[in-house]
């Protein structure tokens, strides 16, 4: 055995130097990873990224000199606690959101943020400034209706805004529960939502029945013209207009009228019009 080591000395060091350098150089990079190399405090390079060119499998960087970041290259969840939030209707509610994103430019990640956890850090107070402000705007009702969605849209615009600056993309915002605060009973925002709507009716009733007005006195005033003008050709014509209202005010029968008899000489001149006289 010594004479094995007095002879192969050089050679075992050599390999063991080759050994101990291959370990530390290199590194596998699985399909759920992305690499972010980093010499001296600063990005180099990349690999196994979403836009990029190489892709997962075994590489090599420089020992002590270079470092590896590892990134989750799959999508990750943003959860948001229980906040809460002051409705258009001064509803007051406790909202349980999260929010799906995923890193795009690990490069700018790793000089803003430095983890992924940063990068949540970073992005659960603006979920919930998007949150506040968007269904701020909103009332409890428009929350269970299709009005919700478009709400989410926005959260998911403003927050994919801010999240670009730290290398992430924003996939998806969900509202996973909205609740009363407790101490509140359910009945007592029902009984607002309902105020709320009976006023509403009693502002469409108000302002349906100020149309109807405006549209009657319109009629109105359009058939006294044109009773004016007729009238105003032929005086005949507004004598017979007039017997006929009053023989029909006279003599039908309806409702609220009694049975009555009326006594008249045929040549009275009440009856004139009858005759066919002027």
């Amino acid at each position: 055995m010594e004479a094995l080591w007095t002879n192969y000395r050089w050679a075992v060091i050599l390999v063991a130097l080759a050994v101990i350098g291959f370990l530390m150089s290199a590194y596998v990079v699985n399909e759920e990873e992305q690499i972010v190399v980093v010499r001296t405090g600063e990005p180099v390079r990349t690999v196994n990224t979403p836009s990029g060119q190489s892709e997962a499998g075994l590489y090599f960087r420089v020992p002590i000199i270079e470092s590896v970041r590892t990134i989750e290259k799959r999508v990750l969840d943003l959860e948001m606690t229980d906040e809460e939030v002051l409705s258009n209707d001064q509803q007051r509610l406790l909202v349980n959101a999260y929010a799906r994103f995923r890193i795009v430019d690990p490069i700018r990640m790793v000089e803003r943020a430095g983890t992924t956890e940063g990068v949540r850090v970073a992005l659960e107070p603006i979920l919930n400034s998007a949150l506040r402000q968007e269904l701020g705007r909103r009332t409890f009702a428009a929350m269970l209706t299709a009005e919700r969605g478009s709400a989410l849209a926005n959260v998911r615009e403003n927050l994919d805004r801010e999240a670009r600056q730290y290398g992430a993309e924003v996939i998806d915002v969900q509202i996973k529960r909205t609740d009363l605060p407790e101490g509140r009973p359910l009945e007592s925002a029902f009984q607002r939502m309902e105020s709320d709507r009976e006023r509403e009716a009693r502002t469409i009733r108000a302002q349906g029945t100020r149309d109807a007005r405006i549209i009657r006195a319109e009629a109105d005033a359009e058939a006294a013209r044109i009773y004016a003008e007729a009238f105003g050709k032929d005086g005949n014509f507004y004598d017979f207009y007039r017997a006929m209202q009053s023989y029909e005010q006279s003599f039908a029968r309806g409702e609220g009228r009694g049975e009555s008899s009326i006594i008249l000489s045929p040549e009275n001149e009440y009856l004139r019009q009858f005759r066919g006289q002027r």
